[in-house]
């Protein structure tokens, strides 16, 4: 199992069975792929649409493409709209639940998401819409950049996307939730130790009294 499946497999287990969920470019896309067969997860993207499934390569619909621009499909009953409304549910508090990748995340629970200073980018996109629109933000990404440096900081360094958004983080090391202004570490994934964990994490963080290892069953 890669790292990105590991993390994509446990965010699924956060989602709730009748949720309404967005997910971002990138790592969060995988996640439609982990959702167990019981579970009924309504997945909403910002351009439009309620309902959007995966598909057959070779087999979508060329009218059909997902907030990142790929192919996907949509399921029976499923419904199309304008951006307009999109960002009514999204900001309406309708969404349950987002699942984003991040550049950098901190010890308050801030998320910065969008760009790199010098790097050109198209904008943020409906990202700051989704953290403050969303019950609950999930972010997924990997525990440290390319270069080994730590991705979870004592405070961000590049431009937030939102500040006191994240309420679970999960990378292919750990779970962490954000508890009253706090970072709480959960879970570990299997092999993993507290002092690796420590070791990749700049910020500090609280071991909560029921630390464990992740459940990955589906």
């Amino acid at each position: 199992m890669t790292p990105k499946e590991l993390i994509a497999r446990r965010v699924a287990l956060e989602l709730q069975d009748g949720d309404v969920v967005n997910l971002g470019i990138g790592l969060p896309t995988m996640v439609v792929n982990y959702i167990p067969d019981w579970v009924d997860i309504t997945f909403q993207s910002e351009n439009g649409f309620l309902g959007i499934c995966a598909c057959e390569e070779g087999e979508h619909d060329p009218d059909l493409a997902n907030a990142g621009g790929q192919p996907c499909g949509i399921i029976p009953g499923g419904s199309t709209f304008d951006s307009a409304f999109s960002f009514a549910l999204i900001r309406g508090n309708h969404v349950d639940a987002c699942v984003l990748g991040g550049l950098e995340v901190d010890q308050q629970g801030n998320l910065a998401n969008w760009m790199i200073p010098g790097k050109m980018v198209p904008g943020m996109g409906g990202a700051m819409d989704l953290v403050t629109g969303a019950r609950k933000v999930i972010v997924a990404m990997e525990h440290c950049a390319k270069n080994g440096s730590s991705k979870i900081l004592p405070r961000c360094t590049l431009p937030l996307t939102a500040q006191c958004c994240v309420s679970v983080l999960v990378t292919e090391l750990a779970v962490f939730e954000f508890r009253d202004g706090h970072l709480v570490l959960i879970e570990h994934a299997p092999g993993v130790s507290l002092a690796l964990i420590s070791e990749k994490t700049d910020a500090e963080f609280i071991v909560d009294a029921s630390f464990k290892s992740m459940n990955l069953a589906l």
